[in-house]
């Protein structure tokens, strides 16, 4: 049976049909007119910043006449692997490699290992000096690291520890660990203290309630600072630079690249080629960690 208003009309479907109803309010196209520029300007910025990489992958495939070429092509009309093959066979490929992964992952390890504890004890524990000891912390992130490359020449060249991987790994471990204790001191203060506080109500300890409830939750956290991490490690090239100076077997792959040539001068598309080899290492693990990374860290974790 229809149900009719006072007039004796039906009342429209999907709105109140009065002048300020529903049916105007959502309008369709209001909203995207006015994302318009903010959505061109953002298509600019990502066109901006992705075609130096894309103009490195696509010169990595050209043939060499190509990238000789006057007229630049956008597009690798006849795609070539000889540039990766090159690299690939190049001296000491291998072995530099093999060098930026291991000072990499041991210093995001160690950095990983010590701001988790420094984060646990300035976001959950009281003690005279802790916000001397935060500021500190942020007065060494803002410091350009860049100022100490000749401190840490010294240090080293002192120490005897030039030409030496671990002295690598101490130096990266120490430009990555300010950043991780303030990204983790963040994380962990988002998590309720109410959760280890209800755990330790039921019978654990204070370190089994962290490992047990606070740790897992802390996961995210973990992994998007452990990314950035292995991106600024990887990446790193003055302090390679200046603290490797004659064992040439200890050199890491971005020094190496910044020296790839041939008796004919500079090599671009093997040069292309081994940097998109280096970069294929950061894309796999932002890869396999995004869906981690952009996980809520306490969703589901409080009801009510």
């Amino acid at each position: 049976m229809s149900t009719f208003t006072a007039t004796g009309k039906a009342p429209r479907a999907g709105g109140s049909g009065g002048p300020g109803g529903a049916g105007r309010r959502n309008r369709p196209g209001r909203g995207s007119l006015r994302r318009l520029p903010l959505n061109l300007a953002a298509l600019f910025t990502l066109a901006v910043a992705a075609f130096p990489v894309y103009w490195m992958v696509i010169t990595a495939f050209k043939p060499t006449t190509a990238i000789q070429a006057d007229t630049p092509s956008f597009l690798p009309l006849h795609p070539t692997f000889a540039h990766f093959r090159t690299a690939m066979h190049a001296d000491g490929f291998g072995t530099f490699w093999r060098n930026s992964l291991t000072v990499t992952l041991g210093a995001v390890l160690m950095s990983l290992v010590v701001a988790l504890l420094a984060a646990f004890a300035v976001g959950r524990m009281r003690w005279r000096g802790r916000r001397a000891f935060i500021l500190l912390v942020f007065t060494a992130q803002m410091a350009p690291w860049e100022a100490l490359l000749i401190p840490m020449y010294v240090i080293a060249r002192d120490t005897d520890m030039l030409d030496k991987l671990s002295m690598l790994t101490l130096v990266y471990f120490m430009t990555t660990l300010p950043f991780t204790i303030v990204t983790l001191r963040g994380f962990l203060a988002a998590i309720p203290v109410e959760l280890e506080e209800a755990a330790q109500v039921d019978g654990c300890t204070r370190p089994q309630a962290f490992r047990r409830v606070t740790f897992p939750l802390l996961a995210p956290g973990l992994l998007s600072t452990s990314l950035f991490g292995f991106i600024t490690a990887w990446n790193e090239f003055a302090f390679a630079n200046t603290l490797i100076i004659k064992n040439q077997d200890a050199r890491t792959l971005p020094v190496w690249l910044s020296s790839f040539s041939n008796v004919f001068g500079t090599d671009w598309g093997a040069t292309m080629a081994a940097s998109s080899l280096f970069m294929l290492p950061v894309l796999l693990v932002f890869l396999v960690l995004q869906n981690r990374v952009t996980t809520g860290m306490t969703a589901g974790a409080v009801k009510g």
